[in-house]
């Protein structure tokens, strides 16, 4: 990986979710990588994304990532290491 970006490897297990902390992810570009995510919101919506999908979670009103399917699923997530972080 380049030099002033950090990436981040998300595996989440069948039947499994994970808490979504928007600080996590802010300013991170997100590229489902195996599987088919389903991103549980607080205004009941549930969308699901497969492997290949490129999201933007930044400023959404996630709850928490869900794996509905029978196999792991990966996610990258990529984003800018700023000057100031040393």
């Amino acid at each position: 990986m380049a030099t002033g970006f950090r990436r981040r490897k998300v595996v989440i297990p069948p039947g499994g979710r994970r808490c979504f902390d928007e600080d996590e992810w802010a300013g991170a570009l997100v590229c489902v990588a195996a599987g088919v995510v389903e991103l549980v919101c607080s205004t009941g919506e549930a969308p699901r994304y497969g492997r290949g999908a490129l999201l933007w979670l930044t400023g959404l009103p996630v709850e928490f990532l869900r794996n509905p399917g029978d196999e792991d699923v990966v996610v990258y997530a990529v984003s800018r290491v700023s000057a100031s972080a040393g």
